[in-house]
């Protein structure tokens, strides 16, 4: 399964005693592969230093690419399928260029894509890929 993280799923699943520490630990055990460009690399990193430290933030955006699971994606087309908010096509560009399976986020802007029928972006929630992933 493929896989591309909005950083409000990344940046709550990352504290040890987390109740979602379960994606973090799944992106860094090969659990799924996860989508990244270079792009979401810097947002990761900006929030994930202005919410937590910036070491911690180095560290994630220093490991996540070097991660066998990790799948490193140039994009060569913006679609611009959301509106609202369009900082958050760098997520959906991503999952198109990759061909992920899903998109896991919390943002409401995310679903305009249940009604765009070409090309097809799935999204889920945490909770849903929890339930895909562990009890399916």
């Amino acid at each position: 399964m493929r896989l591309v993280i909005d950083t409000n799923c990344l940046l709550v699943s990352i504290p040890r005693f987390s109740e979602t520490r379960w994606l973090y630990d799944g992106i860094k055990s090969g659990l799924f592969e996860i989508g990244i460009t270079t792009e979401i690399l810097e947002e990761y990193e900006e929030i994930i230093g202005e919410f937590y430290s910036p070491s911690l933030a180095t560290n994630v955006v220093e490991l996540l690419p070097n991660l066998n699971n990790s799948v490193r994606v140039n994009l060569y087309y913006k679609w611009e399928l959301i509106t609202q908010d369009v900082d958050d096509n760098k997520f959906v560009d991503c999952a198109i260029a990759c061909q992920a399976d899903y998109v896991i986020t919390h943002d409401k802007h995310f679903n305009v894509l249940k009604k765009i029928p070409f090309p097809k972006v799935e999204i889920l929630k945490m909770n849903e890929l929890k339930k895909v992933l562990f009890e399916d």
